[in-house]
């Protein structure tokens, strides 16, 4: 098993969408962020789904996050077990 990032944009859209109180499209997430509609739809959806800097910049920048309050280390459980 490999260790993971994962993503956590679904969090921080809806508390966008809360704080704006409006309903926001992940359409207009890539727009702003000047990230391909395609390429955002899979850091969301696609477990695992490597991603270059710029993204995960231009994503912290649309979101106004650090990248801890974008991205969560998931470590591999095989090397949690051997730590026990």
């Amino acid at each position: 098993m490999t260790t993971m990032l994962r993503f956590k944009i679904k969090e921080l859209l809806a508390k966008k969408e809360f704080d704006e109180g409006r309903r926001i499209t992940l359409t207009e997430v890539a727009e702003s962020a000047g990230i391909h509609r395609m390429t955002l739809s899979k850091i969301v959806n696609q477990k695992g789904y490597s991603t270059v800097t710029d993204n995960i910049d231009s994503l912290c920048n649309y979101f106004q996050c650090k990248i801890e309050d974008l991205v969560e280390y998931i470590p591999d459980r095989i090397e949690e077990e051997s730590d026990k």
